[in-house]
């Protein structure tokens, strides 16, 4: 049996009083650049929040400046969403026994793995994509992880779909919008022989259509099934990711400091490295500077759009006793 996560939804409620009207300019233009209209009676207290997450951004912002925090987060198009809120849509978890076959894992024989690896520049990498208002985190953590294996065999980068994964692997277990697992859907890929390109079956980000897989379509296959790496062991990623190319991974991103995540190396002192709730696709690591502790992190794609984090992207800490469970259930496709 392997533990896996899960994604959930929870909700919540949220009272806004006491408006800053000195921010009064500062909203309307967060509204105007994200396009946000609100009901007479809504429009107050989505105010509170945003306000209420504007001024955490600004004191974070400051002792990042002082030098006390390693990265600074920035106002998005999610500003004016509780934390609860953002996770209902984004993020969640449940354990479950994951009933799956898996190939056992060897650590890559490098002498020593190289100190930096990008796999963007090597081709590897389609563009940040963006799941929406759906739980689908794992659905692009699957298909970045493919697309990666797939471009290493035959030189050429195809989008794959998500959408695919959403409608049609259910009966390995996940959930369309409402959760699922990188594992389940590597299971599903191998099970149907294929998965389409994401040309031939779009991401609608919604759950409530029938599975419109085309057989003769597949853009990508997985014939040996998938491993996973040794739980918690970030020297074992390293090797791996440097060795095989992107790493499909489970992580903590349950904070506001993720929610609001722009640049920096993020390191999140409440990040679980076992309450894991969001799929994410590690592409390379690298560091800051010098090749020091404190200075190393993890290239990590996120699937909330270009507009999210650094164009798309967070880069965690590496090296921290397992900062936010990056390396604790990370695995990748087996294809020939």
């Amino acid at each position: 049996m392997h533990l896996a996560f899960f994604a959930v939804c929870f909700s919540t409620v949220f009272a806004a009083s006491g408006l800053d009207h000195d921010l009064d300019n500062n909203w309307e233009q967060w509204k105007k650049i994200n396009s946000k209209k609100y009901q007479e009676k809504e429009e107050g207290w989505r105010r509170g929040i945003w306000e209420n997450n504007f001024k955490k951004i600004v004191m974070h912002n400051i002792n990042n400046s002082l030098g006390i925090l390693p990265y600074r987060l920035g106002m998005n198009r999610f500003g004016d969403m509780t934390n609860e809120e953002f996770k209902q849509i984004r993020n969640g978890f449940k354990q479950i026994n994951e009933k799956v076959r898996r190939s056992v894992f060897i650590v890559p024989d490098f002498p020593a793995a190289p100190a930096q690896v990008d796999w963007r520049e090597k081709g590897y990498v389609t563009p940040v994509k963006d799941q929406g208002d759906c739980g689908s985190c794992w659905a692009f953590s699957t298909t970045g992880a493919l697309e990666g294996q797939q471009f290493k065999k035959t030189g050429k980068l195809v989008s794959l779909s998500e959408q695919n994964l959403v409608d049609c692997s259910r009966p390995e277990g996940n959930e369309g919008c409402n959760g699922g697992l990188m594992n389940l859907a590597f299971q599903y890929i191998q099970n149907r022989g294929g998965l389409n390109s994401e040309g031939s079956y779009p991401y609608l980000g919604t759950d409530d259509q029938p599975c419109n897989y085309n057989p003769n379509d597949n853009s990508a296959v997985i014939n040996n099934g998938f491993v996973d790496i040794s739980s918690g062991t970030e020297n074992d990623l390293m090797k791996t990711v440097a060795a095989i190319g992107p790493v499909s991974v489970a992580i903590d991103a349950g904070h506001e400091s993720f929610q609001f995540y722009q640049s920096g190396i993020y390191n999140e002192k409440d990040c679980s490295s076992d309450e894991l709730n969001h799929g994410v696709l590690v592409v390379g690591y690298g560091f800051q500077g010098e090749d020091v502790e404190g200075k190393r992190y993890w290239i990590v794609k996120n699937s909330w759009g270009k507009d999210w984090g650094d164009d798309g992207y967070i880069y965690m800490a590496k090296d921290q006793q397992n900062q936010c469970g990056i390396a604790t259930a990370a695995s990748y496709p087996l294809i020939s």
